[in-house]
């Protein structure tokens, strides 16, 4: 096989940083007479802390062991061949370092290649082989088991995926081709594409063997010892393994086409991977895998040389990284404990912040509000989660018994928060309340006491002006729904001192959110750009574009849902609340749009109506809007809006609301759900020339986010 050891020798050399894994071969003599057995174990010397992952050098490792494997089968000394991985890691994929730095279409060529050249060997062995995905298991990790002739899967094993077409690529070393061969071109999809398109999705191990991609399943605790056994019944032939008929005729077209379907309703044709993962399962049901593979391989190529893989790991690196190690936080030794945290109001956002709260730190949390009857239906409400918590198998009885002992309610302050060390207000976006509130908590709260409050876009500085200690003030402002999006945008008033936001950010951590710094600037970061871009396409509709036109002009980007969308579920209460915040701030940038004025004063709440099954302008807001006659088009609502977008961002970078155009993305993904192929926002921009349009320059140097020059 001198040709892959060439290719991988190559590879290796742009490479040099690659944490290597190694493939160790043992032997064993299988139970119940089962015959000699040789076991490939792959490890990288780390812990489960570092997965383990395929770099050049680590495909050249396994290439090597198969050599020694493969010469032993036809020897006749070994009946067949295992992989198995470290402890609770089978094997996490490519390497995504080592995709980072290839610059040639040629050496992103040679990385499919050679993958499918060793892994493709485990199922050219001339003796059965099995893979025993002991741990998580994604990427690279559960294409080269797919290769295997047999699986077990671990039911401990946590996540199991093929999450490619979420970052920007394609299951490329066999995914598209095998796992629809094995498991039908429907089941295939589900894994390939709507998982991955829905936040990377995981599986757990016993829906791997549900699928059928796993041909049994065994506890984790002897996972492999009951694997061997069940080898040696399978080589014995006291076990037959079954495995489904497919349908290669009009079934497999149609699971594609409803595939297709699945992608467009999700990034609406914006990033390429989906529909080039699509093509390959459809043009796979005829079962030649030579070509499939070479399919899959020139897919590889054209997807790691374009911008948006290389922004699906720009946005995969600060989810990962940049997130555990938030720009300009103090040191965390600063911290102080929290051991009691109280909540003012008692409302849907109060209630689940105190869920949050008791759930993650395990102390008690004491809602308050104006009278009793929202007090207990606050209390309620959080009863009632963790009651649905037990239901799922994700709590048992005695953890949701100490859950709901540690959340309760009270109408009285001082005895409430007389012993808190942390005290979040979610009351209402209004700066006289919420100053009456923090005054009011002052008076009974010890002084180490952290205040905190949820505001979306009210400053800090000043809700804290006139307290007697406005250095313990921080801003703490959660996204809705909080259980599901990450961010946590923690904002540092003007006297906000470093223990308070150490505390904070101590907190954050525990909540297991993501926490940016944010400066103490009107709506902070997400709520400021999506303000602006929001602006734009109603300032659109105002001027007179009909409202589907000015709705579809994001479209092609790909975000989670329409502009029309995104107002309803913010409610047209909230954003026109927030736009007249940012006008008072910004007059010349953000307008206040007098037909959402009419629709707040009416009472409406959407925009829409679903009576036929596709949105329609609700005809009472019909009614209420008053428009010029200018009418745009899709592309100029889009230019509008990306290039307030870009002028927006670049305007908070230079003011110093977060440290860098990386904070601004961190937050678009985590608070908004902004897709992973427009890297949050501005490799976007800088892809599309919006950047140096709007603002005279790029966001990032060329190679962040882009292929290296």
């Amino acid at each position: 096989m001198t040709n892959i050891a060439e290719l991988l020798k190559g590879a290796a050399q742009s490479f040099p940083d690659e944490v290597v894994t190694q493939a160790h071969v043992r032997h064993l003599d299988l139970p119940s007479h089962g015959g000699r057995f040789a076991l490939i174990t792959l490890d990288n010397g780390f812990d489960h802390s570092k997965p383990t992952t395929f770099g050049p050098q680590s495909l050249a490792n396994l290439d090597v062991a198969i050599d020694q494997v493969e010469a032993e089968a036809k020897a006749g000394e070994i009946v067949a061949v295992g992989l198995t991985g470290k402890p609770f890691i089978f094997a996490v994929g490519a390497d995504l370092k080592g995709v980072e730095v290839l610059k040639d279409r040629a050496d992103a060529l040679a990385i499919g290649q050679a993958g499918h050249a060793v892994f493709r060997r485990l199922g050219d062995l001339g003796v059965p082989s099995f893979a025993y995905y002991n741990g998580a298991a994604m990427g690279g990790g559960v294409e080269v088991g797919l290769h295997c002739t047999y699986r077990t899967v671990s039911r401990a094993t946590p996540a199991f995926s093929l999450p490619e077409v979420f970052l920007g690529l394609v299951p490329g070393w066999g995914g598209c081709v095998l796992l629809p061969n094995l498991i039908g071109p429907e089941r295939a999809i589900s894994v390939v594409i709507e998982n991955s398109l829905n936040q990377n999705k995981q599986l757990k191990g016993p829906q791997v063997h549900e699928l059928g991609i796993a041909d049994a399943l065994f506890e984790g605790a002897d996972f492999l010892e009951q694997s061997l056994h069940w080898t040696s019944a399978v080589l014995r032939g006291e076990l037959q393994v079954q495995r489904p008929e497919l349908d290669r005729g009009e079934a497999w077209d149609e699971a594609v086409r409803r595939g297709r379907e699945s992608a467009d309703a999700k990034v609406h044709g914006a990033a390429p991977a989906a529909y080039r993962a699509l093509d390959i399962i459809a043009a796979a049901k005829d079962g030649d895998l030579p070509a499939s593979f070479a399919a899959e391989d020139e897919a590889l190529a054209d997807l790691i040389m374009g911008g948006e893989l290389r922004s699906g790991i720009y946005a995969f690196n600060l989810v990962q990284k940049r997130a555990k190690r938030p720009a300009g936080a103090p040191d965390k030794s600063l911290a102080r404990p929290v051991t009691k945290v109280g909540v003012v109001g008692a409302g849907l956002m109060a209630s689940q912040l105190a869920l949050l709260f008791a759930r993650r730190l395990e102390v008690p949390v004491v809602l308050t509000d104006i009278d009793q009857e929202r007090v207990d239906k606050g209390v309620g409400y959080v009863h009632e989660e963790i009651d649905k918590l037990l239901l799922k198998g994700r709590v048992n009885q005695d953890k949701a018994n100490r859950l709901k002992a540690l959340v309760t309610g009270s109408l009285d302050k001082a005895a409430s928060f007389g012993d808190a060390d942390f005290v979040i207000e979610a009351v209402f976006e209004e700066m006289g309340v919420k100053q009456k509130v923090f005054a009011e908590v002052e008076a009974v709260v010890p002084e180490h006491a952290i205040l905190a409050t949820n505001t979306s876009s009210l400053s800090v500085t000043e809700m804290a002006s006139q307290l007697r200690h406005p250095e313990r003030v921080v801003g703490f402002h959660f996204f809705n729904p909080v259980a599901v999006l990450p961010l946590l945008e923690i904002v540092r008033g003007q006297q906000t001192d470093d223990a308070s936001l150490a505390t904070a950010f101590g907190v954050a951590k525990k909540l297991k959110k993501t926490a940016v710094l944010v400066k103490d600037a009107p709506a902070f970061v997400v709520n400021r750009v999506l303000t602006r871009f929001l602006g734009e396409v109603l300032r659109s509709i105002d001027e007179g574009t009909p409202v589907d036109v000015a709705d579809r002009a994001l479209a092609p980007l790909g975000l989670p849902m329409s502009p029309i969308v995104l107002l309803e579920l913010v409610g047209p209460a909230v954003a026109h609340h927030v736009a007249g915040t940012l006008n008072g701030a910004y007059p010349d940038r953000f307008g206040i749009s007098e037909n959402l004025g009419r629709i707040v004063a009416a009472g409406k709440r959407n925009l829409y109506v679903y009576d036929s099954g596709t949105p329609e302008l609700d005809p009472e807001v019909a009614e209420l809007f008053e428009t010029g006659d200018t009418v745009l088009t899709e592309e100029q609502v889009r230019d509008r809006a990306l290039d307030a977008i870009a002028q927006e961002i670049r305007l908070m970078l230079d003011e110093g609301v977060v440290a860098e155009a990386q904070d601004v993305d961190l937050c678009l993904i985590t608070g908004a759900g902004w897709p992973f192929h427009l890297g949050g926002i501005t490799p976007y921009l800088d892809r599309e020339g919006v950047s140096e349009r709007a603002t005279g320059k790029r966001f990032l140097e060329p190679g962040v986010a882009s292929v290296p020059a």
